[in-house]
């Protein structure tokens, strides 16, 4: 089915974003289809969100197929099926438009883009950046994506063709909510989400192993609940996204391990006018940073 609206749309995997996905197609009037590893959450699925089940004889209903399992278990999904995807895609129409929602893309897309081209169906690498601390198909929400920046990493293409697929991908999400949408290379992608996202991650993680930590309840407030927010994560998810873009991650963290021990060596030199400008420093990034973003979306407004 390849209407300009997604009718029908199939999900891999139900977890958080997954189960999100599935949810705001199915509000939006969609029927959904879905596959999941764990049949208790398909099941729990099954009472008011999914209508069946994702296999090689349903994917030609789809209009739309969202990958949201891990990126190996995305893949090898994409290895199964592509030769039944590139069936469905040689009848009436272009076939389903496969996305992953994968935090890599450079690992994903590479071999995404290969099977795409082999079997003759059409993917397109995205990246929605939302997400809760928690995960799994029960704290899914139908409004998850709503505002929210979403990444677009398509194939190479010509520019009609690369045109044509995006403004494809923006009718089919539509319905989801996002607030806007980027489009990069894999390399790229992978660059920014190791500071954006991974860096924060480990840094969370790795503070609350303090010893203070234990002993620091009636002394904390914002600033100790804005920087642990993320420490609390799925370790079998990020373990392999982090693997996988293991180059871009390692830079990021020794420029961190740099930066740290420039104020280690004032304090430990009773410095404080290096301290001062240390932080006068970091402050004014920041609020250069904020005056930036803040003429983006002014001119986005525009």
């Amino acid at each position: 089915m390849n209407g300009t609206e997604a009718k029908t749309v199939g999900v891999v995997g139900l977890g958080l974003i997954g189960g999100s996905f599935a949810r705001a197609y199915r509000a939006a009037g969609a029927r959904v289809l879905a596959y999941d590893v764990d049949e208790e959450t398909f099941e729990a699925a099954s009472i008011e969100t999914v209508a069946g089940q994702l296999d090689d004889a349903s994917l030609a209903d789809c209009d739309l197929i969202v990958l949201a399992a891990y990126p190996d278990a995305c893949l090898a999904w994409l290895e199964e099926h592509a030769p039944a995807l590139g069936a469905a895609s040689t009848n009436e129409g272009a076939g389903p438009l496969v996305i992953d929602t994968a935090g890599v893309k450079a690992s994903v897309c590479s071999r995404a883009f290969a099977l795409a081209k082999q079997w003759g169906f059409t993917f397109l690498g995205t990246h929605p950046m939302a997400g809760t601390e928690h995960s799994g198909f029960a704290h899914a929400r139908r409004d998850l994506f709503i505002g929210a920046p979403m990444v677009l990493v398509p194939p190479e293409l010509s520019d009609p063709d690369r045109l044509t697929l995006l403004d494809r991908a923006l009718t089919l999400l539509a319905p989801v909510g996002f607030g806007s949408f980027s489009v990069c290379d894999p390399a790229t992608h992978d660059e920014l989400i190791a500071f954006t996202s991974q860096l924060a991650h480990v840094v969370s993680n790795a503070y609350v192993k303090s010893p203070t930590a234990r002993k620091h309840h009636g002394f904390s407030a914002g600033s100790y609940k804005d920087l642990t927010r993320v420490a609390h994560l799925n370790p079998s998810m990020w373990s392999e996204l982090m693997c996988e873009n293991a180059e871009h991650l390692t830079r990021e963290i020794d420029g961190l391990i740099d930066a740290l021990a420039a104020y280690r060596d004032a304090l430990e030199a009773s410095d404080r006018e290096q301290l001062r400008m240390l932080l006068a420093e970091g402050d004014r990034i920041k609020r250069s940073l904020d005056d930036a973003a803040q003429g983006d979306a002014t001119n986005a407004e525009g």
